[in-house]
């Protein structure tokens, strides 16, 4: 048997404070967060940029409410002073529970949101809403950069349990799409060949699976 059967098992994912690395691809970010003065900010990044990351790390610090698509039925036992978190709120497609989120809170609340793009293209149809949501403080994440990318692959095979070399790393992060999700689908390729072929995840086993060019 040249194979061992590969289970399609989830990563381990964390986003504790100690997990989230740090660079001038979302310092900007970081620095708005840690502004105790913000009452409403949108965080706008493309998937798997780190927004989600940052949003629990702040919730967590200010003991903030985490909302997604059951908004509708959580805004009656919210408080107006109360610090709330709703993720890829561009994704909610419920405009009058936004709406409605956002007059609670923006008084005396906080209220953070995170977005893969600006509100202009939500498909918001509510004219109030859009405008309230433009007036917010906006913060977009910057494309990792090699620092950033390296350090989120450790962690990305550290969630796996996967030890590789250390020369893997800095072979991949200059082979790479320039991107967090490209990083995920990456060692999500690696481990389920390595389990498949039974073989530990080399640089040399990575030019194999990826069809890298070969190292000059």
């Amino acid at each position: 048997m040249t194979g061992q059967l590969a289970f399609d098992l989830p990563a381990l994912q964390t986003f504790r404070r100690e997990d989230f690395f740090a660079s001038p691809a979302n310092e900007r970010a970081l620095a708005a967060l840690q502004d105790a003065s913000f009452r409403c900010l949108l965080l706008i990044g493309p998937p798997g940029s780190g927004k989600t990351h940052l949003a629990h790390i702040w919730a967590a610090d200010h003991r903030a409410v985490m909302l997604n698509a059951s908004l509708a039925t959580r805004l009656p036992g919210l408080p107006p002073d109360a610090a709330v978190v709703l993720d890829d709120a561009d994704t909610l497609h419920d405009d009058t529970a936004l709406f409605h989120l956002y007059n609670l809170l923006a008084p005396q609340g906080r209220l953070l949101l995170t977005a893969a793009g600006p509100p202009r293209d939500w498909g918001v149809t509510l004219p109030d809403l859009l405008s309230r949501l433009q007036t917010m403080t906006q913060c977009t994440l910057s494309p990792p950069d090699d620092a950033l990318l390296g350090a989120v692959l450790v962690k990305l095979f550290s969630d796996r349990q996967i030890a590789v070399p250390p020369n893997l790393i800095p072979y991949l992060v200059t082979r790479m799409e320039r991107s967090i999700a490209a990083a995920r689908h990456l060692v999500a390729t690696l481990d389920a060949a390595s389990l498949a072929q039974g073989r530990p995840i080399t640089r040399p086993f990575a030019g194999e699976v990826l069809d890298f060019a070969p190292p000059q």
